[in-house]
């Protein structure tokens, strides 16, 4: 039953009014980047915040990733806390030198004398027949590199509270929403994604994993999209009388380990969702954290269902035929009953 003071967002919705709550308090807060001014962020996550706080706080800039990401380095370390947008994950390649060279490695590099606060907020995933270079996830590359904090909500309610810890936290933070679970009109939606958000401000703790649906018979791990996709295969498997556990990661720098590998122990297998691709990536991580830790508690060998590793398809069917989905995700558990 719906509360009559049940107030629902999408997550594009909640990160703007995180942004605004914080800029509201915080004067050192501003946002940077291309298309967030006058058309409010192309996935919304802007919207509204010119009026208010006007240009000198939201920056519309050029196209020029490494122009912004490092000025926006050099601010934070000034003492500004900078949210910068790179429209696309995918166009980490411009301005990789800006992200990792500077934004990540400065306050080691300082002797921890110089802190970096800013957030590297950025879109992932495919599913809209947008090719290559606008639609990967991208996840692996981040989190495997040092000295930046990775989120990654699949909810209205945790972007909200992972955007007001991202921009209090005094590390940079690369903040990866998910464009199917913006709330876009533009853009096919998944629903769940629209839930409840309080009005306050409040905080997500970054480092802290969900159980978003308890189980007994396997358990199902994935962040962002993943999400939706695992709670719609564990419904499938109910039906088959399975009981899947599924975790939503939130965080993948810290990474939660010890909340898989409890959900492990409990049910001896483990299948991982990734929308990113199969090799050297965020499902080998998680597979490994739990298989080194201890092999007992697994009934069959884990499985990963993540995107193969080719380019994306610009073709529709090509490409929806390389994602992740529901029934790819209940196959994989089949062929450990098979097994």
């Amino acid at each position: 039953m719906t509360k009559s003071n049940e107030r629902k967002l999408t997550i594009a919705r909640a990160m703007a009014e995180a942004v605004q709550q914080e800029m509201q308090k915080d004067p050192t807060v501003f946002v940077m980047g291309e298309d967030i001014g006058a058309l409010g962020g192309v996935y919304g996550n802007t919207r509204g915040l010119l009026e208010e706080f006007g240009p000198e706080r939201i920056r519309d800039t050029p196209i020029s990733e490494t122009a912004f990401i490092g000025a926006a380095v050099g601010a934070a370390m000034d003492g500004m806390r900078p949210v910068a947008e790179l429209m696309f994950v995918d166009f980490f390649g411009v301005c990789f030198d800006a992200i990792y060279n500077l934004m990540a490695k400065n306050t080691y590099f300082s002797g921890g004398n110089s802190k970096v606060p800013m957030v590297l907020m950025t879109s992932t995933g495919g599913g809209y027949s947008d090719g290559g270079q606008h639609s990967q996830c991208l996840y692996g590359t981040f989190a495997h590199l040092p000295g930046m904090k990775v989120v990654c909500p699949s909810n209205a309610y945790d972007a909200k509270g992972l955007m007001t810890a991202a921009m209090r936290d005094d590390s940079p933070v690369v903040y990866m929403y998910h464009k199917s679970l913006q709330g876009m009109g533009w853009l096919a939606t998944e629903p769940g994604a629209t839930v409840h958000v309080p009005e306050e401000s409040y905080t997500l703790e970054i480092g802290k994993a969900k159980v978003a649906r308890q189980g007994d018979d396997v358990t199902i791990v994935s962040m962002g999209l993943g999400v939706h996709n695992a709670l719609k295969a564990a419904a499938q498997l109910e039906t088959q009388g399975v009981s899947a556990e599924v975790i939503d990661l939130v965080s993948l720098v810290p990474l939660d380990r010890d909340t898989i590998r409890a959900s492990v122990a409990k049910t001896g297998r483990l299948i991982v969702v990734d929308e990113d691709y199969m090799s050297y990536g965020v499902s080998g991580e998680i597979i490994a954290s739990v298989t080194e830790h201890d092999i007992s508690a697994l009934k069959a060998a884990p499985k990963r269902v993540a995107y193969p590793d080719v380019p994306i398809p610009f073709a529709r069917v090509m490409e929806q035929f390389c994602l992740p989905n529901p029934e790819k995700i209940v196959a994989a558990f089949d062929s450990m009953k098979a097994a």
